[in-house]
């Protein structure tokens, strides 16, 4: 493990700090500790979801471009939806 040498400061207020500092007593770490350790975390689930993958089979990625490369089907329904629309829409 790395020596810890690089340096992080922020500001809070001091309602913030109480918390804080009442929050790493009952975890029984010291506040440094307890602050890094909180924003570790945030940052690791920060960034796994922004650097997140889904990786699927091939064959379902291509399945998926041609289903877009694909013109639509209009199925009976739809079509009925379309006609009724003609129908009581008037436009200028």
């Amino acid at each position: 493990m790395a020596t810890a040498s690089a340096r992080l400061e922020f500001r809070l207020t001091p309602a913030h700090k109480v918390r804080i500092e009442r929050a790493a007593v009952l975890a029984g770490v010291p506040v440094t500790a307890f602050a890094r350790e909180a924003a570790e975390e945030k940052a690791e689930r920060v960034l796994r979801e922004f650097e997140a993958t889904t990786t699927v089979p091939s064959e379902f990625f291509d399945n998926l471009i041609a289903t877009f490369d694909a013109p639509p089907c209009p199925n009976a329904t739809l079509s009925e939806a379309a006609t009724r629309l003609r129908k009581t829409v008037v436009r200028d």
